[in-house]
């Protein structure tokens, strides 16, 4: 008797909704969503496993709820047999998330925000499971639909105060918090195994979260669980997994060398440095409870992203250069996004203008001017890199160096991270 295949696409991180130093990317995104329906039809897909971060903002505009609604109501028109199962990511409000979650459900669409717990404290684990059925209905596979796990989602137990030493502080919180998560991921993982009892159909876990040895997007995301300090170990994950899908890094990757645990990284560059690489979704395809195969399938780049020169150069160099930059009519929305990266020696006025005046009438948008300076010491008054460029801790770690100098002690890192956590968290309705 041959083994039961399984299809699935995995995809992560759309961040509808997003602005790329105030452009809209609405097009872009409305072209992937295009895409990725076309797709989903070419392949015959049997689920769509989308691992977090689908807004940009817990309060992302209206057109970008429209635009979601769109895509699932001609995903239920056209491949009515389709699964398709959402989590929730760092950037989503979990409760605008879970809100259409019934209504959803009867559509065989998934959307979920959050776990929950009922009175008692205990994990409502049959929520997070989500069955997967071919168009005869019969079973296929469960997803353990894991989404973003904030620290208020965690059971774990009090802090010991009676700690020696601020580095056994730090380690006891990323103890706490890697245990917390690792027990609801055994928990949800033991419920999939009795609802799968003897049948050999896949589990595949979801998550969105950042994991030890993840290689970072510059400029892109941040570390993200108790504070943003802790990377969570490959070992959360129970070996009886056949996949996890992963989201929250926009790199493409495996996870510890890993073939059965990835992320499939953004559909769309999500900031300038990441322009370099390509954007893509996973087609993983199952025989029986196996993983047999992961392929990439690019995501057409929609409109391009330029970086002129592709090494710092003076201001007259770079002028003259974007003088000449010969770039195709196209319509506003396909035009390239332009980074201009200078090298001076010293601050100048009307940088912008100059570059604006010689890119006049060049089909271009530009998004960033990026200015650099020769190495100096501080003594020398070495200039700081802009605020936007910064993330929180980085702005904090700056600043605690420049007025003290040195280097903040690890758990003030710590408390402060965990301040910008609360902020993220007050943020999400």
């Amino acid at each position: 008797m041959s083994k039961q295949k399984l299809k699935i696409i995995h995809t992560a991180d759309w961040h509808l909704g997003h602005h790329l130093h105030g452009y809209d990317r609405s097009a872009e995104h409305q072209a992937f969503l295009d895409w990725l329906l076309e797709t989903l039809i070419a392949e015959q897909a049997d689920a769509l496993l989308v691992s977090g971060d689908l807004f940009d903002s817990a309060n992302p505009p209206a057109a970008a709820w429209q635009m979601l609604y769109r895509f699932l109501a001609e995903v239920t028109r056209r491949l009515p047999a389709l699964n398709v199962v959402m989590v929730g990511g760092n950037h989503d409000s979990p409760s605008k998330l879970d809100a259409p979650h019934e209504l959803l459900r009867a559509f065989n669409l998934h959307l979920i925000g959050a776990v929950s717990r009922d009175s008692h404290g205990q994990l409502d684990c049959e929520r997070l499971l989500v069955p997967l059925y071919d168009r005869a209905q019969q079973l296929q596979g469960w997803v353990l639909a894991v989404p973003f796990l904030r620290s208020a989602d965690l059971r774990t137990p009090a802090r010991d105060r009676d700690v020696e030493s601020e580095h056994e502080a730090s380690e006891q919180e990323e103890d706490r918090l890697i245990s917390g998560v690792r027990e609801i991921y055994r928990q949800v993982t033991q419920a999939a195994l009795d609802k799968a009892g003897a049948d050999q159909v896949p589990l595949l876990a979801m998550g969105h979260a950042y994991m030890s040895a993840g290689q970072l997007s510059e400029m892109s995301e941040r570390r993200v669980l108790g504070g943003n300090q802790h990377a969570l170990p490959v070992d959360i994950f129970s070996p009886q997994l056949s996949y996890v899908a992963l989201g929250h890094l926009h790199l493409a990757q495996r996870v510890g060398g890993q073939e059965h645990i990835r992320y499939s990284g953004s559909p769309l560059p999500l900031s300038l440095a990441e322009h370099e690489y390509s954007h893509q979704v996973l087609r993983c395809e199952f025989e029986g409870a196996a993983l047999s195969s992961v392929t990439a399938l690019p995501v057409p780049r929609y409109c391009d992203m330029l970086r002129l020169p592709a090494r710092p150069a003076d201001l007259d160099t770079v002028l003259a250069q974007l003088h000449a930059l010969d770039v195709p009519p196209v319509e506003l929305a396909r035009r390239p996004y332009l980074d201009v990266q200078l090298l001076l020696d010293k601050p100048q006025a009307l940088i912008r203008e100059k570059v604006l005046a010689a890119l006049e009438d060049k089909p271009v948008r530009l998004a960033k001017i990026s200015v650099s300076y020769p190495p100096r010491s501080q003594a020398q008054g070495a200039p700081l890199p802009r605020l936007a460029e910064l993330t929180p801790e980085q702005a904090f770690r700056l600043c605690y160096q420049r007025r003290f100098d040195g280097e903040p002690a690890p758990q003030l890192q710590q408390l402060f991270s965990e301040l910008v956590q609360q902020v993220d968290e007050e943020e999400l309705p």
